[in-house]
């Protein structure tokens, strides 16, 4: 492989060393495997149980009237995930419209929504109001609390029961870190919350933004308790096929009242064209179990690789794995740059092109984001990105095989090796 990873212009001290990462992780590997495995036959047995056939592929225009293959798909969707309804549509556009659609149909004028793992993903700031914005919720006298995690990332139990009072309609739990360098939730700890939640208000309602978890473990959060769970389907269950779309899992109390939101009072589930996206929308979940597996190991290899240059990764290097996401804190603009574009060189398509730090909707400072990716956006492909704020952490997700999210890591390594910006201890 030598002569092959010359062609990316990987220094041959680079690849070593990073082979020698590699050596010891193998059985972590193999656990990888068995989890996609489990997923894999949950999918399946999810297809063959819904009778999934060759006409479910069939596209809809206009109203989308009798649209059978998306109904099927929606049933698909909430027996893998054990729920009693869900709404799979190329309308919502991103997991944030996902989310939005989420919050906005279950929440009433006088409502309060509580956030119990701290402050929620930057794009949500202006969808409840955190930062001012047109149609937040805010605006429609939707009130927002929050109780911030504890120094060691626990949960403030004690905050948590003030927090919650008569007003407190909805709870939202974010299993990802987002642009926050605190752990991930695994699937047990979000029941224990959710279980905390409802002893102390039975019929609050939970929401899970499941970004970037699904298929990590072999049970989701609608398996411990959940009343939703929200994503996207061009991160996890969309296996880097899905083109667009997003889905919200749940109680069909809650998912009835997503599908008014998102079309219109009356309308519901009924209506919304697919065009000719479903094909996409069945194989990619149907691949995304293995597909998960893959950027997991890519996870596990950056986490390993940049802690022993004596980078602070979250999780750990030995920490088990609820997300596919690796943060690694860089600590200068110099450096996460230089790994950006170390992905982005490593990527099929816009190899070419350098990423350069820019202002996004939705975020409050500038952000670089590397992703040559055949679906714009999509962050199960072989991504990386970060806000140009201290402390310069780098956000890595994605890459459909194991074998390109590897040479994407090396890329990133390899990029801050020629400037100058890390040194290599003898291969390992």
């Amino acid at each position: 492989m030598a002569g092959f990873y010359s062609d990316f212009g990987i220094d041959e001290h680079v690849s070593a060393y990073c082979e020698g990462i590699l050596a010891p992780l193998r059985a972590r590997f193999d656990a990888i495997d068995a989890i996609a495995e489990r997923n894999q036959a949950k999918v399946l047995r999810a297809m063959q149980q819904n009778r999934v056939d060759a006409a479910c592929f069939a596209g809809s225009t206009g109203y989308g009237y009798n649209d059978a293959g998306r109904d099927t798909l929606e049933r698909v969707y909430a027996d893998a995930f054990h729920t009693q309804s869900a709404l799979v549509r190329p309308q919502l556009v991103c997991g944030t419209h996902a989310l939005a659609v989420a919050l906005s149909a279950n929440l009433l004028p006088g409502d309060e929504l509580l956030s119990p793992v701290g402050k929620p993903y930057d794009t949500l700031e202006e969808v409840i109001g955190i930062r001012p914005a047109a149609c937040s919720l805010k605006e429609y006298s939707v009130s927002y609390r929050q109780v911030d995690l504890l120094p060691d990332g626990g949960f403030d139990y004690d905050g948590i029961r003030a927090a919650i009072n008569e007003k407190t309609k909805l709870i939202t739990i974010q299993r990802s870190k987002g642009y926050a360098m605190r752990p991930t939730l695994s699937v047990a700890r979000i029941g224990e919350l959710i279980r905390f939640c409802k002893a102390c208000k039975p019929d609050v309602l939970c929401m899970v933004d499941n970004c970037y978890g699904e298929f990590v473990e072999p049970i989701e959060p609608s398996d411990v308790g959940a009343d939703m769970i929200v994503g996207s389907l061009i991160k996890n269950p969309g296996g880097g096929l899905a083109p667009i779309g997003g889905y919200i899992c749940g109680t069909r109390a809650c998912v009835d009242r997503c599908a008014y939101r998102l079309s219109a009072p009356g309308l519901g589930q009924e209506v919304g064209a697919s065009l000719d996206v479903k094909t996409a929308l069945y194989q990619g979940f149907f691949m995304a179990p293995v597909t998960v597996a893959g950027a997991l190991k890519g996870a596990i290899f950056a986490a390993r690789l940049y802690e022993s240059l004596g980078f602070r990764v979250i999780p750990d290097g030995q920490e088990p794995r609820y997300d596919i996401i690796q943060a690694v804190e860089l600590g200068s603009a110099e450096k996460l740059i230089a790994f950006c574009e170390g992905i982005q060189a490593a990527a099929p398509v816009d190899s070419y092109v350098r990423p350069v730090p820019a202002p996004m909707p939705g975020y409050d400072s500038d952000v670089i984001m590397a992703a040559g990716a055949f679906v714009q956006g999509s962050s199960i492909e072989l991504s990386a990105d970060g806000p140009l704020r201290p402390p310069y952490s780098v956000y890595f997700q994605g890459g459909l095989t194991w074998y390109h999210a590897k040479l994407g890591i090396m890329m990133s390594l390899q990029k801050l090796y020629e400037k100058g910006l890390v040194s290599l201890p003898e291969a390992i």
